[in-house]
């Protein structure tokens, strides 16, 4: 079950990276520079901030890294292109044109898709070890049905509250 909820809190934070009308530090949370050959959050080697509600600036710890960051930025999916000043890159996030939101709002489908296949995944694993234990004689047949029962009462409270995250998130992106 804690598998379970690792994945709920894995889509809520994917979420967090789809940018709605506001500029959002998190929106680059998903980005990874090359960083001397390791692939590094954009997070861990610059401050990122939003100083206004159009832009967001990114303020590298380590300047040669300015532009494996740009390249980085540019190659991810948040559809804005970086400017350098040498010391700072910022970023002006455009609006959201009807096509880019129903862009969107697909990416959103897919992340609670896969947000509930890993809750999917988790339920079979229980489900092994439930068979596992019968066949040790651990478990009796109706505790086995009983302990199945609760995991897929949990399984399905899990997978609607990923519905709803995901309805939540693509009424805020189709929202001008």
């Amino acid at each position: 079950m804690e598998r379970m909820e690792k994945s709920l809190e894995s889509v809520t934070k994917n979420f967090a990276t789809l940018r709605t009308g506001r500029a959002n530090p998190a929106m680059l949370d998903r980005v990874q520079v090359d960083y001397y050959g390791a692939l590094t959050p954009l997070k861990a080697i610059a401050g990122i901030s939003a100083p206004e509600a159009t832009m967001l600036v990114v303020q590298p710890y380590d300047k040669t890294a300015m532009p494996a960051i740009e390249k980085a930025i540019m190659q991810s999916d948040i559809g804005a292109t970086p400017n350098s000043d040498g010391n700072l890159i910022r970023i002006k996030i455009p609006a959201l044109t009807s096509d880019r939101r129903k862009e969107m709002t697909k990416s959103v489908s897919k992340l609670a898709e896969d947000g509930k296949v890993s809750i999917r995944n988790a339920r079979r694993e229980s489900m092994k070890q439930l068979d596992k234990h019968e066949k040790d004689g651990d478990l009796s047949e109706d505790e086995k049905k009983a302990l199945a029962d609760s995991i897929q009462e949990l399984t399905d409270t899990y997978v609607k509250e990923i519905d709803k995250l995901a309805k939540t998130k693509q009424d805020e992106l189709i929202k001008i």
